[in-house]
């Protein structure tokens, strides 16, 4: 995002540490109890110089997300000849990523500035979605071609589903069960 137009130059020192600080923060306290005022003390800055610079909390996370402040997670998707073993291996890895509480609130906060933004909307996706998205699809091709998924089905919109039915469980704060998980595998697997 560009300088703000008001006040002095923002020093790039000054701008990491309230990112960074942003991003500690959110994974402390999430989106909704985002402090200003915690994020400047812990950035060793003005409360007035995060107001003059980020017009609201939204521009703030945004910008967290757009420099690459909030980790990508980027899981290896395993092929050892049995796609429901590896599918369940891989969607436990990521309900496990997603019950760690600062993994939990930085997920929530990317969603809720993705959902007012359509630059962050995009980001989100390219840094956090898409690379294991397309893992997820090249694992469920190759489940294909071996017959362990329903010939036909669209792995594309399949690891949409997956990813997106494990990411809805996170934001109604429901955890992913195994049964959960085994009830989505019967969906994919013949």
């Amino acid at each position: 995002m560009a300088d703000s137009p008001r006040g002095r130059a923002r020093s790039e020192s000054a701008r990491q540490a309230i990112l960074e600080a942003t991003r500690d923060e959110l994974a402390a306290s999430g989106y909704d109890k985002l402090s200003i005022d915690r994020i400047a003390t812990a950035a060793g800055a003005g409360k007035q110089t995060v107001y003059r610079w980020y017009r609201s909390k939204n521009e703030l996370v945004a910008e967290c997300i757009l420099e690459g402040y909030v980790p990508a997670r980027t899981a290896v998707i395993a092929d050892s000849g049995e796609a429901r073993d590896d599918l369940r291996a891989w969607l436990r890895g990521f309900a496990d990523f997603l019950a760690e509480p600062e993994n939990a609130s930085l997920i929530r906060a990317c969603t809720a500035a993705a959902a007012e933004s359509d630059e962050v909307a995009v980001r989100f996706y390219e840094s956090l979605t898409a690379t294991n998205e397309a893992a997820l699809t090249a694992r469920l091709d190759s489940a294909v071609r071996r017959g362990q998924v329903r010939a036909g089905t669209s792995t594309a919109a399949m690891s949409e589903a997956l990813i997106g039915a494990m990411l809805y469980r996170l934001l109604v704060r429901q955890a992913p069960t195994d049964e959960f998980i085994d009830g989505l595998l019967d969906m994919v697997s013949d």
